[in-house]
């Protein structure tokens, strides 16, 4: 062990080291002595527990020291209040430079949290608050674990970012909940926008054998420890199933694995095969292969490219560029949203959830309405039903969110965003009428997707209050807020716009008023190419599978369904008015439209074999390495020009865009990282977007 932490030590310099500190508790029921290690970093929350080299060995002195000691009954680790821990340290690894550097990081965490489940007294894990990678590694080790009902998140995100669960994960978290719930955490949930879990269903997995209030969250789980130290109470776990019901739940992994990414990332399949592994192997043997494993991924491009994604969502997204001074932002008590369909409903929804203010709908009539509010009211129940939340805060929410045929309902509103049909005229119209009841504070907001904010904003006394607030579909799954500023867009505006994302919690990235901003600029692009090769004469399949080897979330016909193809005729009409000598409206996609065709893809997920007829003509069929070629090569030409033109500050912005507005895998790092890695960057455009590509991954 020694070895690997002096190896460790060269290359990691902890900035807040996590020290395990320890203090002897004396158990109730005359159950004895207990060492009680608490994880913390000398940090608030907004610093969390991490394992860095300093922690590993500072936490591994705590329980060789434990080890020690004949007087004790017990040794419990608990975290620092509202963290527990959240897993390994990586700022060292763009340090590693072998594989054998590599391999020790691995072998460390396993060293030291195998103590855990080695001692001669039995070990408890107090999971008082977030538990992410090995913070919830370092708990599966210890024999028994209590949760805190109010923790927020618990997960195992290696696999997003391009590593496996190293420190154990694959082995005991299998071997404890079984095959089919462990996979859940180390393969579904990361790559579902890298959703955690929290308390109670940690408990109901079987993760935890307790759980707790948080008010005497280690008080009671000591407690409990004590009675069952005293065998007053058995800790009682189903049998995990280690015959086909493990082999059936690693062959489903497999192939969604397979269905998502098709190869394209090396870490979650690594992670399902480590998981079948573990139902034979020995614990040697199983935390051997995942110290392998990890060495592997460590140095993979993929690992390099999922860290700078991070640092992305995790500082960047936080400090956005361009962002007006706070202190400009204006209060928002209420707020109006202008049309009563899917979109203004999850709006109406989002902006009672995060700002916990009234809000009101307007449409042009009363079944509209009606249904609109309906909406928000039923979503609000399915909320309840899950357990989000409770009677009270239902009703509260459902209070919140009224309808009105007048938009003098607005009057008294402070932020007010249209939700209406993206077209210009029938815009400008709503934007007059809103502005004749509202305070002239009063900020105006506008959802589109494509059309000028400018323009928008043009025909009212003060256009200076009008900003771009779009969205993306699904609303409370995507973080992206793009946030537009059109000429006379003053800062006030555009910081009220601003704080308000960050209320709602949305990711928001400051745009020029371009046509179709970031996001759907890239993506008519690219889905451009591939149609334009269906129209050529390529097989639908062929050209929609053509771009498979970026293991995007979805094919881009499976987008276009998605968006729907009339949304995406109407922004590509729009790119195409704006730069037609790069954009293309297509005939055949503006044939699926007046067929009235919203569906791509039948219930078999096939083809609809009338859409295939509508879309498909011409006799020069592309190869599926062509289509990729060509998209690639479109991709980093318009975002050179995009650069060029300050559409956004700088290219991190663009994969910032993409990663949180259209679900762009960490494993490419978004789209400049990708571009420069396979040198369609520097074909195109005569260099790289950053330098010292691919080492900038």
């Amino acid at each position: 062990m020694s070895t690997a932490i002096e190896q460790a030590r060269e290359l990691f310099n902890d900035e807040v080291v996590t020290k395990a500190n320890s203090r002897d508790v004396q158990l109730p029921y005359g159950a004895g002595t207990a060492v009680l290690i608490t994880l913390d970093n000398g940090h608030d929350h907004t610093k969390p527990n991490t394992f860095g080299p300093g922690g590993l060995l500072s936490l591994d002195e705590q329980i060789e020291a434990a080890k020690a000691r004949k007087d004790i009954v017990a040794v419990a680790i608990t975290g620092k209040p509202f963290i527990f821990a959240v897993g390994a340290d990586l700022t060292g690894v763009p340090r590693i430079e072998t594989h054998e550097q590599a391999l020790a990081i691995g072998k460390l965490g396993h060293d030291v949290f195998r103590k855990l489940g080695e001692l001669d007294v039995p070990t408890f894990a107090l999971v008082n608050g977030a538990a992410m990678g090995g913070g919830l590694e370092v708990a599966l080790h210890c024999t028994y674990r209590t949760v805190s009902s109010g923790v927020p998140a618990v997960s195992l995100p290696e696999t997003f970012l391009g590593l496996v669960p190293g420190w154990g994960g694959t082995y005991l978290l299998p071997n404890l909940i079984g095959a089919e719930k462990a996979l859940k955490l180390i393969i579904e949930n990361p790559l579902a926008q890298n959703k955690t879990i929290k308390g109670p269903k940690v408990h109901e997995l079987g993760i935890a054998d307790e759980i707790f209030e948080p008010a005497d969250f280690v008080e009671e789980s000591l407690r409990w420890a004590a009675k069952v130290l005293n065998g007053d109470v058995t800790v009682e776990r189903p049998e995990v199933d280690k015959g086909e019901a493990w082999d059936n739940a690693v062959n489903m992994a497999r192939f969604s694995v397979e269905g998502k990414l098709h190869g394209a990332a090396p870490a979650p399949a690594r992670a399902v095969e480590l998981v079948a592994e573990a139902k034979t192997r020995s614990r040697d043997e199983g935390f051997a292969a995942e110290d392998q494993a990890l060495a592997d991924l460590i140095m993979s491009e993929e690992l390099k490219a999922g860290l700078y994604a991070f640092d992305l969502v995790q500082k960047r997204a936080k400090r956005p560029a361009g962002a007006p001074d706070k202190s400009l932002a204006r209060k928002v008590s209420k707020v109006g949203v202008v049309g009563a369909g899917l979109m203004a409903g999850q709006l109406a929804l989002l902006f009672a959830r995060r700002l916990d203010v009234p809000v009101v709908l307007t449409d042009l009539d009363q079944e509209r309405l009606d249904k609109g509010v309906a909406y928000v009211h039923g979503e609000v129940d399915k909320l309840l039903g899950k357990g989000r939340i409770n009677q009270d805060k239902a009703n509260h929410l459902k209070a919140l969110v009224t309808g009105s045929l007048s938009k003098d309902a607005f009057s008294d509103a402070d932020f007010v965003i249209e939700a209406v049909f993206e077209k210009m005229e029938i815009k400008q119209q709503v934007f007059a009428e809103v502005e004749a009841v509202v305070s002239p504070e009063a900020i105006l907001a506008t959802n589109t997707s494509s059309l000028s904010v400018t323009e928008m904003a043009s025909k009212l006394k003060h256009p200076e209050r009008v900003v771009g607030f779009h969205f993306f579909n699904p609303v409370a799954v995507l973080p992206l807020l793009e946030i537009v500023r059109g000429e006379k867009t003053d800062d006030a505006a555009l910081a009220t716009a601003f704080a308000t994302a960050k209320k709602l919690k949305k990711t928001a990235v400051l745009c020029k008023d371009a046509p179709a901003f970031v996001v759907n600029r890239l993506l008519t692009l690219f889905m451009g190419e591939v149609l334009g090769s269906i129209s050529e004469g390529t097989e639908p399949e062929v050209a929609d599978r053509s771009v498979a080897p970026l293991g995007l979330p979805m094919s881009p016909l499976m987008l276009l369904q998605l968006v729907g193809p009339a949304v995406a005729l109407h922004v590509s009409e729009t790119l195409h008015e704006a730069f037609p000598e790069r954009f293309a409206v297509s005939p055949q996609l503006g044939k699926v439209v007046e067929a009235g065709k919203n569906e791509i893809f039948g219930p078999d997920l096939s083809i609809d074999p009338e859409v295939k007829e509508l879309l498909s003509g011409g006799d020069s069929p592309s190869e599926e390495k062509e289509i990729l070629d060509r998209a690639l090569r479109a991709l980093a030409k318009e975002v050179r020009i995009m650069l060029d033109e300050g559409v956004v500050a700088e290219a991190a912005d663009i994969d910032l865009c993409l990663l949180t507005g259209a679900g762009w895998p960490f494993h490419t790092g978004g789209i400049t990282p990708y571009l420069d890695k396979v040198g369609v960057s520097e074909a195109v455009n005569g260099k790289p977007f950053h330098e010292g590509a691919p080492q900038a991954l």
